[in-house]
């Protein structure tokens, strides 16, 4: 039970990071998905965390 746990617990955390960023992309991040779209779903999802971070982290 606690490997599920421990295995479930970064799913659920990048789930909500990926959350976080609905519709708000910039011109450049609608541009980069239309010439180099994400190869597939985790891909994708790499994107928006990496997104939601950079909009979390101050400048």
């Amino acid at each position: 039970m606690r490997t599920l746990r421990a295995a479930l617990m970064p799913v659920l955390l990048l789930a909500t990071l990926a959350a976080c960023t609905g519709g708000n992309r910039t011109f450049g991040e609608r541009a980069r998905d239309a010439v180099d779209p994400p190869s597939g779903p985790v891909e994708a999802t790499g994107r928006a965390v990496d997104r939601a971070v950079d909009r979390v982290r101050p400048n």
